[in-house]
């Protein structure tokens, strides 16, 4: 990686550190700019918006999340056993992740649609929407059926229910409901069932 990559990735990690530690809200050209120790006009030669930067910091957090999901998922063939390994790994990730989880589905921040003018809009949907895909996919194998709107509707449905599991939890407010210490894996488990069926032997 020549000198200006470099510059530019470490400008990310910068980004990445402060969401992680501070929240979308302290995600700023200047300050990037004045952690990273560089002069303040730098970061506009590679993020001329802030929309920009903070869509390269949440495709920083597609692709982590990715990776871990492949992880989780290359030890079972069974559609139902991978999508159950890829819903608890994305619950995991929020509660983990929290600043990152928030910020890369708020795509009312973010350049992620085909009509983007930067140069990280259409990158950004290429690293969204693969997951959700894969996740149409191993619905419609868990239902013996071909991919199409059904499929799709379902796994939408699934995937608001896991984030609101995920969203709810690092609240405080499922914990509270069900009074016990238990993590979010069993709420997973039902929401799989819910949307699914439960397994049969």
């Amino acid at each position: 990686m020549d000198a200006e990559g470099a510059l530019r990735e470490r400008l990310v990690d910068v980004g990445v550190e402060l969401v992680l530690s501070e929240g979308t809200a302290s995600v700023g050209l200047r300050e990037i700019a004045r952690r990273a120790g560089v002069s303040h006009g730098a970061p506009r030669r590679y993020f001329p918006t802030h929309r920009a930067l903070l869509s390269a910091i949440a495709r920083r957090g597609f692709e982590e999340l990715s990776a871990r999901s492949a992880a989780a998922t290359a030890e079972s063939d069974a559609p139902r056993e991978k999508l159950g390994a890829l819903a608890q790994v994305y619950v995991a990730y929020a509660l983990e992740r929290r600043g990152m989880f928030e910020l890369m589905f708020r795509h009312d921040l973010l350049d992620s649609g085909h009509e983007s003018g930067g140069p990280d809009g259409p990158r950004l949907r290429e690293a969204t929407l693969p997951m959700f895909e894969h996740v149409v996919e191993l619905v419609a194998l868990c239902r013996a059926e071909e991919v199409g709107p059904s499929a799709v509707v379902t796994a939408s449905a699934l995937w608001a229910n896991l984030h609101g599991v995920a969203q709810l939890w690092s609240w405080g407010s499922l914990p509270l409901a069900l009074g016990g210490p238990d993590g979010p894996g069993r709420l997973v488990e039902a929401a799989l069932d819910a949307h699914l069926g439960p397994v049969t032997s």
